[in-house]
């Protein structure tokens, strides 16, 4: 064995106030966020198949495990963290997998968050309906 390759892969992403650190190890597919399985965490299929988009993309799906924390916000942004952080992981796996990643999107960080709500109003965006008398 190799001393210089490492056999587990380390990365974060993030997405809205969400934070997931991601270890990925060469294995058989198996998933374990915040100590549960893929699918009783992520409960709606269409999060898991988001989630599932760079193994997708550079063919590795089921080549690794996947070992996960996932904290902050909500399912939405836990999965997006968590798409991210498995796509910069497996940059560390092969590099080759970059541009498979970059065309399909996956690298980019989703800088998207709630706008702060202003001082004198209701909300964000939201105004005071105005009153003529």
């Amino acid at each position: 064995m190799i001393a210089d390759v490492p056999m587990v892969f380390h990365a974060v992403g993030r997405r809205k106030t969400s934070v997931a650190r991601v270890y990925l190890r060469p294995g058989s597919g198996k998933w374990e966020v915040n100590g549960r399985t893929l699918g009783d965490f992520f409960p709606r299929s269409s999060l898991v198949s988001l989630i599932q988009q760079p193994f997708v993309a550079t063919d590795t799906l089921g080549a690794f495990d996947v070992k996960a924390t996932c904290n902050g916000g909500g399912n939405t942004g836990q999965a997006g963290a968590l798409r991210l952080g498995i796509a910069r992981a497996l940059l560390q796996v092969d590099e080759q997998h970059r541009k498979k990643l970059r065309e399909m999107g996956l690298l980019t960080r989703d800088a998207r968050a709630v706008e702060r709500k202003k001082p004198g109003q209701p909300g964000a965006r939201k105004r005071f309906q105005y009153s003529k008398r």
